[in-house]
């Protein structure tokens, strides 16, 4: 699928979903890792994960296009248009749209730290590195070191 079917499918979403037109642009954008989506609030455009498209299909593609378009027509109508907004959680269950989409990639394979407690040698995996000088381990409270750099 090209930007172009990407548009033409979310303008026909938009009217038979929610009855109002997409006048915006949506595109994909290769860049996206960890989100399926995002609506932008300054331009209005909306920019699509092509991950998501490519694991799971044009169904997941669908919803991923529903949510946003509750963030673009309740953020153009004034209304609460963020997740923890009560109109955003009613217009969601309304159309269908779920409030989070399928992971890419799992956590573990995105890691690239690993820790181990010195104390109960309780072993952590993190994608970011952490300072060990200000964290300790859940259990016992013990100084964590790095492992190793996955």
């Amino acid at each position: 699928m090209n930007d172009q079917a990407l548009q033409q499918l979310t303008e026909h979403i938009a009217m038979s979903d929610f009855g109002v037109p997409f006048k915006h642009r949506i595109y994909f954008n290769r860049r996206l890792r960890t989100t399926g989506g995002r609506y932008m609030l300054t331009s209005h455009n909306i920019e699509i994960n092509p991950k998501q498209y490519e694991h799971f299909g044009k169904s997941a593609l669908i919803q991923i296009i529903k949510h946003e378009l509750c963030h673009y027509f309740l953020h153009l109508s004034g209304r609460g248009h963020q997740h923890k907004d009560r109109d955003f959680k009613v217009l969601a269950e309304k159309v269908g749209a779920p409030r989070f989409c399928q992971p890419t990639e799992s956590y573990a394979s995105r890691a690239n730290y690993e820790y181990q407690c010195r104390s109960c040698k309780t072993h952590y995996i993190r994608i970011r590195k952490v300072d060990v000088a200000k964290m300790c381990c859940g259990k016992c409270g013990g100084r964590l070191q790095l492992k190793r750099y996955l």
